[in-house]
């Protein structure tokens, strides 16, 4: 009777924690983007120069970038629903006092702060999730999941744009206060505590990786502006280039590492970060320079380029959750590899459309395409890096994979930006497309290539194998 009595309950905290999570999910991701369509808005109330504009979008990406480890590492030490519930109110306060700071200063600084509850909140959704979903169940949970957060990036632009439009810049922060409210006293009540193996929090590690991450992204950020020759540029990269090295020397020797170098070993894991990398810097990169060309080149208001932008953006609502459960069925490897190739197509589609006077339905095939393949990466991919761990290593693994994500979206953004300028500029339509096609297909290759690095990850994925290799128990795989 009482194990009768416990299985409702299972299913139902299991339903929460989709809930939530997606949710948490959801308003973290949308920030990554929601600002940049609102910065014309923003300068003309606040003023400040373009370097403040950049820094309104970069802050939040920084921290977000260079603390997602660390964010889980105090998961793991103190809690994670605990965590979860510190890192919303965190990013619902930092999210008002973006709204009503009355400077520029003031506004960069919140956005910091945002990104600092976020690198908590992001983690942390897929290990609760995880720790809540039955293992037959997890890759349809984790393909809600990652419907959620791949629609929240591609609708950035459009929700920002529509909410600057018809109400206020204001807005696309005032909307998150209530729904990190509502998920608080949710989270509390209705998601289970748990806990990582190691007691310690590896301080020495999380400041190396930390510090690594940011210079290498504050340089991608600023190569632009600065020039990539510059001082500052240059030691950026040097900089973190060698605090990744000494994180990884230290690692190897860590008694209780944060991410452990043998994770690494495990063809999957390394496979399948190394493709998320490269798949962000394709399809952000992407998203950043289309977004503008429709406006730029289209004539299309910020809004009106959202709408037209909705044949991407509703493709991971519906391939997402098939996405998911089919991974159940065959494994994730071949799901992802599908969904990358198709990403890589779907670039390359809008390459060869984009044109000065081009019709919007000529390019519609490239949005199709392209949204089924990003729905049919995210929840597989989520659950495949979930899958290669131990569960009581799932929150640094987790963290791990988003932190290379961010800084994959990092380097696409600056690396495309870069072909764009070089090739061409905004001085007219046609200098734009020359400038915007060569970018396209740098940034088809690199997803192309993610999806041959999917192809070094085994078709059937199972859970004895794993165990084996990592020396203990997973959970079971997609």
């Amino acid at each position: 009777m009482n194990q009768h009595s416990k299985q409702p309950a299972r299913r139902g905290n299991a339903v929460w924690a989709v809930v939530i999570t997606s949710i948490a999910g959801f308003i973290t991701a949308l920030d990554n983007l929601i600002v940049t369509t609102a910065l014309p808005s923003i300068r003309k109330d606040l003023g400040g120069g373009l370097e403040d504009l950049e820094w309104t979008v970069s802050a939040y990406t920084l921290t977000f970038a260079v603390l997602l480890m660390f964010g889980a590492s105090l998961g793991d030490r103190f809690g994670r629903r605990r965590l979860f519930a510190i890192g919303l109110a965190i990013f619902t306060a930092a999210s008002a006092a973006a709204a009503l700071a009355p400077g520029m200063g003031e506004l960069i600084a919140a956005r910091a702060a945002q990104g600092v509850g976020a690198a908590i909140v992001t983690p942390l959704t897929l290990t609760l999730l995880a720790a809540a979903v039955p293992a037959e169940r997890r890759g349809a949970a984790f393909g809600i999941w990652g419907a959620a957060s791949g629609i929240a990036v591609a609708t950035g632009p459009l929700i920002g744009g529509t909410l600057t439009e018809h109400l206020s810049w204001q807005w696309i922060f005032w909307v998150n206060v209530p729904i990190g409210l509502a998920l608080i006293p949710l989270a509390l009540l209705r998601l289970d505590e748990s806990h990582g193996p190691n007691p310690s929090l590896d301080l020495a590690g999380t400041v190396l990786a930390s510090g690594g991450l940011f210079g290498i992204v504050y340089a991608l950020v600023r190569g632009n502006a600065d020039g990539w020759t510059s001082t500052l540029v240059l030691g950026g990269f040097i900089a973190g280039t060698a605090l990744l090295v000494g994180f990884v020397l230290f690692e190897l020797r860590a008694e209780h590492p944060m991410l452990p170098m043998r994770l690494f070993r495990h063809r999957s894991f390394s496979a399948i970060n190394a493709a998320s990398l490269l798949m962000f810097l394709g399809m952000f990169g992407a998203i950043f320079l289309l977004s503008q060309y429709l406006q730029t080149v289209g004539g299309y208001s910020p809004m009106e380029a959202g709408v037209r932008m909705l044949p991407w953006t509703a493709m991971p609502m519906i391939a997402g959750p098939l996405a998911g459960a089919l991974s159940d069925r065959i494994g994730g490897a071949p799901v992802v590899t599908v969904g990358m190739a198709l990403n890589a197509i779907g670039l390359g589609l809008w390459a060869l459309a984009v044109e000065p006077q081009v019709s919007y339905t000529s390019l519609l095939p490239a949005l199709i395409v392209c949204g089924i393949g990003m729905g049919m990466f995210f929840a597989p991919s989520a659950n495949l890096v979930m899958s290669t761990v131990r569960p009581q290593e799932q929150g640094i693994a987790s963290g791990a994979n988003n932190a290379i994500r961010e800084v994959g979206g990092a380097v696409g953004v600056a690396s495309l930006a870069a072909v764009f300028s070089a090739q061409g500029g905004y001085g007219s339509a046609s200098l734009f497309v020359d400038g915007l096609r060569p970018a396209l297909w740098v940034g088809a290759g690199a997803v192309a290539l993610a999806a041959a690095l999917a192809l070094l990850m085994p078709r059937q994925h199972k859970a004895d194998e794993s165990a084996s290799d990592l020396g203990g128990e997973i959970p079971a795989a997609v």
